[in-house]
């Protein structure tokens, strides 16, 4: 099993400014470059300080620039938001640029709040992903292509400069329905999902999709990944433990309020609403704790078959703690999965 830190850049506080925050991401990658984590993830939205990143493809590329090795995925970037005519051009120069570590998960977008702002409608998402998607990849795999569809309608175009490799880099689907899993993996995907706060049968029915599909893919799907998302944090003490799945709990009182809830922002400022889920609750469900604590909560996901842990550490903590994490995480707790020894970070 592989590991992944997710970048997703939390922005409370208008005074800390975006290019620290954006600092503190970058440093999180080089981190994890040099500690030997699988990659890094970058998410995009919009309009809010929650997994802020309206540039995700521009971020691929500044990281690109820094670190060695390191897979940089996106996680995710929301075709509806985007025309496919000029995007994918975009994505075949960010993956020249990264040279060929960038993974483009795709998705439809979730938060109806951004989507809505950005002129489409939450009940249109689908349908214009499914096109968009279907564009997309029509660009990055044929010269000379024509459409005629509910969204796009175009005369031949050829996408310059061709994808380095056929059908451009590696696709990632984000999906959470099981059976929307199954289905993306039968179509050949990578899958990125997640049970959020937590809803362990969800888990098991979104790693169960998965692996019916590429059962009956046979060798088609041999080489098919699923990764999940959790946050996480290695606390060095019960103490902290607390404090940290707190700020979690602060975090996923933003969050909720976007994603399920009725969209109450503020000059760019997701507010806190009141959770129905209690602290205790959410503890149980997230990667918190002391590095034997999570090495324990991950060993089922091992067993499960998972094939990479998205974890996102960026919900409100002190920069440098956050480092801190990173680097315990990877030094005390990835060997146990990766097969590797520990990588002292220089």
């Amino acid at each position: 099993m592989e590991f992944s830190i997710q970048l997703s850049a939390d922005y409370p506080d208008k005074s800390y400014g975006g290019d620290r925050v954006y600092a503190d991401m970058l440093e999180q990658a080089k981190l994890a470059d040099r500690l030997g984590f699988d990659a890094v993830s970058v998410t995009e939205h919009h309009l809010i300080n929650c997994l802020m990143m309206p540039a995700p493809l521009q971020f691929a590329v500044k990281i690109a620039a820094h670190t060695q090795r390191i897979k940089i995925m996106t996680s995710i970037v929301v075709l509806p938001l985007h025309d496919m005519r000029t995007y994918a051009g975009e994505v075949v120069v960010a993956d020249i640029f990264t040279e060929g570590r960038l993974m483009l998960g795709v998705g439809r977008g979730a938060f109806k709040y951004e989507m809505e702002r950005l002129g489409v409608p939450m009940d249109q998402t689908q349908a214009r992903f499914n096109e968009s998607l279907d564009v997309l990849q029509a660009l990055l795999t044929r010269e000379e292509v024509a459409w005629d569809g509910e969204f796009y309608q175009f005369d031949p175009i050829t996408i310059m400069p061709r994808p380095m490799r056929p059908g451009g880099p590696q696709m990632m689907m984000a999906v959470m329905n099981p059976e929307g899993i199954y289905n993306c993996t039968k179509r050949g995907f990578h899958i990125q999902t997640t049970p959020l706060a937590g809803n362990h049968q969800l888990l098991l029915d979104q790693v169960g999709g998965f692996h019916r599909a590429k059962a009956e893919m046979g060798e088609g799907g041999r080489d098919l990944t699923l990764s999940l998302s959790r946050v996480g944090f290695v606390a060095g003490s019960q103490a902290d433990r607390q404090a940290k799945v707190a700020a979690a709990h602060r975090y996923y009182s933003r969050f909720d309020n976007v994603f399920t809830g009725p969209g109450l922002v503020d000059g760019g400022m997701i507010r806190e609403l009141p959770r129905k889920q209690t602290v205790d609750e959410l503890a149980d469900s997230l990667l918190i704790g002391t590095p034997q604590e999570i090495i324990d909560k991950l060993a089922p996901y091992a067993e499960l078959g998972i094939d990479r842990v998205i974890v996102n550490v960026n919900f409100g903590c002190d920069a440098q703690e956050t480092l801190d994490a990173i680097q315990c995480f990877g030094e005390e707790v990835m060997p146990h999965f990766t097969g590797r020894p520990a990588v002292a970070a220089e």
